[in-house]
């Protein structure tokens, strides 16, 4: 099953079984039904940013759509084993993921925050590709070069840098290259 049909269909069952039309979820969201529809048809991925809106809108943690089981008691990721995540981009429609997201607690059910290794590939500066929900976010970098606008200002990263920010605030992350860069990401987006 592709990312994009897998995350269509958790979509679709969750707001089928919640009894919330595809009108209903759009307005809930600030999206259009077109873009409902394209995503549940699992013809269209959405960036973070429009994805958290959607599981806030529907009362589930983000990980619902990536995860597939869940777990009462500790997860644990052992070295060298990398989930099958999904791939996003900062952009809206039409713009190329880069942005491939790998889930270090995919299992643990109850959870809060969702942590990510985010495996950046390089790409040209995004002239208008910015995220913002609620939360934070904390970022650590594995290895590679990262840029961040965060509001008015930029900020560069390399390899044993972190960032910690508040996610409401207009964002956008990129690697500049000539290397993809590895980050390790815990992502807070409440209810």
């Amino acid at each position: 099953m592709t990312n994009t049909r897998q995350v269509g269909e958790k979509l679709k069952s969750i707001r089928v079984l919640r009894n919330i039309t595809i009108a209903e979820l759009a307005e809930r969201a600030g999206m259009t039904e077109e873009v409902i529809s394209l995503i549940e048809e699992g013809r269209e991925l959405p960036s973070l940013s429009p994805l958290i809106k959607i599981a806030r809108s529907l009362g589930v943690r983000l990980g619902t759509f990536i995860d597939d089981t869940a777990v009462l008691g500790p997860v644990i990721s052992r070295h060298g084993e990398v989930r099958k995540g999904i791939s996003f981009s900062t952009g809206g429609r039409g713009y190329n993921p880069h942005l491939d997201f790998h889930p270090l607690a995919g299992d643990k059910s109850g959870r809060h925050m969702e942590p990510f290794i985010v495996e950046i590939e390089p790409s040209p500066a995004p002239k208008e590709a910015f995220s913002s929900h609620e939360g934070e976010e904390f970022l650590y970098i594995l290895s590679g070069e990262i840029e961040i606008h965060y509001g008015r200002e930029k900020h560069e990263l390399s390899e044993g840098d972190s960032i910690y920010f508040d996610s409401i605030v207009r964002h956008s992350i990129w690697c500049p290259g000539p290397a993809a860069a590895k980050v390790l990401a815990v992502v807070y987006a409440p209810f």
